[in-house]
């Protein structure tokens, strides 16, 4: 047994006898290094059933109190993390160096919103009656259901629960199956906190049924909150219809990044690096469609291709690597098709492209990858690729740098470089985006709102937005 698998061992007990297991693989590797239960439809039932009967004590929880617990939790995140990061990166494929990242990034909405549970408060109004008094109270809405992708697997849930806990709800969350563990792992940590039973409560599922039919039965069940594709968010809110529950959407994006002739080259090169490599391009602010200014359009492809050909790419638990493999077959071959479908309308590999060997069932690592002459029919256009490949295209003029960027149903993130500050204003107010970094490729924090536009979803997670959708208004009149 390696380190790793023991480590796993001890922090995550193997399924009970008599369950149905599912395992967990490392995609770089193809191991088998977890089994966890497969909860039923009953099991999630049950869940949900515990939420509700803890509801009520945890909305009477002072929320001074209800921070402390959050805050307990983001303490222990930061012990576990050197000992638990491994174990994201093994059933993500993520750079060591950037599953310890994610561990923090996580902790820092526990952190973020042990301090907004006592500011979730209502208001005095002033009466236009004499005699009267008008106050609003915000009440948590009651039990949350969250639903999480493979991608970032602590940090997604961290964005969820913390936010429902500090408004007063109660919380279901079922991770991906592809990767649980750390989610399983933060469970352990809630309890470890001090949570009551039924507060916070991890569900793993191998396919989302058993989760997704029980939360929408539920009257109990007051908010979804989802993270993943647009066609499933889409398909979530029109069953949340059947018992008008409540919805919070953070969907696909398809990010443009704009240079502009004035633009810092340097720092447009790192910043297009930290925003489109990260988790080898699995991620859904990533930029998917990189505009150059024509002036500096050849200056920046030699500077970005220079600097990604130094990129290591390989085993994910190594020191030093800095692009794992994607997550599984299938999205290696939609990357791989990406590029050879815009290869095929004539654009140029400058820096990496496909492995010379076929990859095999595992290990689908795409180097990362730089193309220019990039048409706008590309696939690399048209869909959100999650891979590490960035599309180059040139355009003249400010108006139709706007213009491309904002072709899309999509609308989460965006980005764009320049100096000159009546442009950076200019432009930041005509882009259709949620998020929008400015001379920064890094724009999230658990400080700030996260969310998008269009086909981007609905609602905000993080910032003094995050707990909106977990908290109800209640107006009061009093009178004499």
């Amino acid at each position: 047994m390696t380190a790793l698998s023991d480590t796993i061992a001890r922090a995550i007990p193997a399924p009970a006898a008599g369950s149905a297991p599912f395992d967990v693989r490392n995609p770089y590797t193809g191991e088998v290094i977890a089994r966890l239960a497969d909860a039923s439809s009953d099991d999630v039932a049950s869940a949900i059933a515990r939420a509700e009967a803890a509801f009520a004590a945890w909305r009477a929880t002072p929320a001074k109190r209800r921070g402390q617990y959050l805050a307990a939790v983001a303490r222990l995140m930061h012990e576990r993390k050197s000992a638990w990061a491994p174990i994201l990166s093994a059933e993500a494929g993520k750079p060591i160096a950037e599953a310890v990242g994610e561990w923090n990034y996580a902790a820092g909405f526990f952190e973020w919103f042990a301090g907004q549970a006592e500011r979730a408060a209502g208001q005095f109004l002033p009466p236009s009656t004499p005699g009267k008094r008008w106050v609003t109270l915000r009440e948590p809405v009651g039990v949350a259901a969250a639903m999480t992708p493979w991608n970032f697997p602590i940090a997604m849930i961290a964005k969820k629960i913390p936010a429902a806990l500090a408004a007063g709800c109660t919380v279901v969350a079922r991770p991906s199956s592809r990767t649980p563990l750390s989610a399983v792992l933060l469970g352990r940590l809630l309890d470890e906190a001090g949570l009551p039973p039924g507060v916070a409560q991890i569900v793993t599922t191998l396919r989302p049924g058993p989760f997704v039919e029980p939360v929408f039965a539920s009257k109990a069940v007051r908010v979804v909150s989802f993270t993943g594709s647009t066609e499933v968010g889409q398909e979530l809110m029109r069953r949340a219809a059947d018992t008008l529950k409540r919805v919070g959407l953070e969907l696909g994006g398809n990010a443009p990044f704009i240079v502009f002739n004035d633009a810092d080259m340097d720092a447009a090169v790192e910043g297009l690096i930290a925003s489109k490599f990260r988790n080898a391009g699995q991620t859904c602010i990533c930029p998917n469609r990189v505009f150059v200014q024509a002036g500096v359009h050849d200056a920046f492809v030699a500077k970005l291709a220079a600097r990604v050909a130094k990129m290591t790419v390989g085993d994910p638990l190594a020191a030093g690597t800095e692009i794992g493999p994607l997550i599984d077959r299938a999205g290696y071959d939609k990357a791989a098709e990406h590029i050879r479908d815009a290869v095929a309308r004539g654009a140029r590999i400058v820096a990496g492209g496909l492995p010379r060997t076929d990859p095999g069932q595992f290990g689908c690592c795409i180097p990362p990858t730089v193309l220019t002459g990039v048409t706008p029919d590309a696939k690399l256009n048209c869909e959100e690729t999650f891979g590490p490949l960035v599309p180059i295209a040139t355009f003249d003029d400010e108006a139709g740098a706007i213009a491309a960027a904002n072709d899309t149903d999509y609308g989460l993130a965006g980005y764009f470089y320049t100096r000159d500050v009546a442009r950076a204003w200019r432009v930041a107010d005509a882009l259709q985006c949620g998020i929008l970094g400015v001379n920064d490729g890094k724009p999230g924090l658990p400080e700030a709102p996260f969310g998008g536009v269009k086909f981007s979803g609905i609602g905000r997670e993080g910032g003094p937005e995050g707990l909106d959708e977990y908290l109800q208004t209640k107006f009061i009149s009093f009178g004499e």
